[in-house]
């Protein structure tokens, strides 16, 4: 690991008491599925800012947000809800992903309890956009995705990005991790499959109640605002990342 790697710290910002949080990871990538989910689970779970990582391999820009600067990259829990979020204003590049991945486990892993990861994957057709399917690092939690309906791929797959190498560290320090994998718009934001996955996954894992009617009635308005961030996702993977790495594949 290189020496700015190790520069990736968590700061905390507010004392929140929160007792084995599930994290649900909502990071910048195809379709932008993970971060429209976490965001509308942010917003109407009322999450508190807990914390922020920092990196020198974040790029060097701020972000702001109904007039106020924030972190590029933060951290809300809740302390009735159970549930703590990974999120970030802008694609990553590759430099980044070693840093955070280690800061994840060093610095949070401790706190939460499991870990949930949303992938959005290219959808071959209309009929595929919104497909839910989901693979894990323990057989119990295998077993969970089964139980709530969750197709388990039978095909082998790569995981690239922030999230394969998020996911690589837990599976590597034996944390419980599951992985969903969502088929989504191939080129544009898809609050359709942010809202499938929050549907079909989400609420019977985490055992909440999330209203995703915000993401079908103010699709065009979500997918304007997000336009932005998916352009700049797309160039970052291909700036950085071999094709392989780009997005969740599930082929070999």
């Amino acid at each position: 690991m290189s020496e700015l790697s190790n520069d990736a710290h968590l700061e905390l910002v507010n004392d929140v008491d929160i007792e084995s949080p599930t994290l649900i990871e909502g990071l910048p990538g195809l379709g932008l599925v993970a971060a429209i989910a976490v965001d509308q689970i942010s917003d109407q779970l009322g999450l508190e800012h807990y914390g922020s990582i920092h990196a020198a391999e974040f790029p060097p820009v701020v972000t702001f947000e109904n007039g106020l600067i924030q972190d590029l990259v933060r951290v809300y829990a809740s302390e009735s809800h159970g549930v703590m979020t990974l999120q970030s204003d802008l694609a990553l590049p590759q430099r980044a992903f070693e840093g955070l991945s280690r800061c994840v486990l060093s610095e949070l892993a401790e706190t939460f309890e499991r870990a949930i990861f949303l992938a959005g994957a290219p959808a071959e057709s209309e009929d595929q956009l919104g497909e839910v399917r989901g693979i894990a690092t323990t057989p119990e939690l295998v077993e969970e995705l089964e139980d709530v309906g969750v197709e388990i791929p039978d095909e082998h797959g790569v995981v690239g990005g922030i999230t394969g190498a998020i996911v690589r560290e837990c599976y590597r320090a034996d944390v419980p991790a599951t992985l969903l994998i969502v088929r989504a718009h191939p080129q544009l934001p898809d609050p359709g499959a942010a809202r499938a996955v929050i549907e079909t996954a989400l609420e019977p894992m985490v055992d909440f109640d999330i209203d995703t009617t915000p993401l079908e009635e103010q699709a065009e308005d979500i997918r304007r605002q997000m336009q932005q961030v998916a352009r700049q996702y797309q160039q970052v993977t291909e700036d950085e990342s071999p094709p392989e790495a780009r997005t969740m594949s599930m082929y070999q």
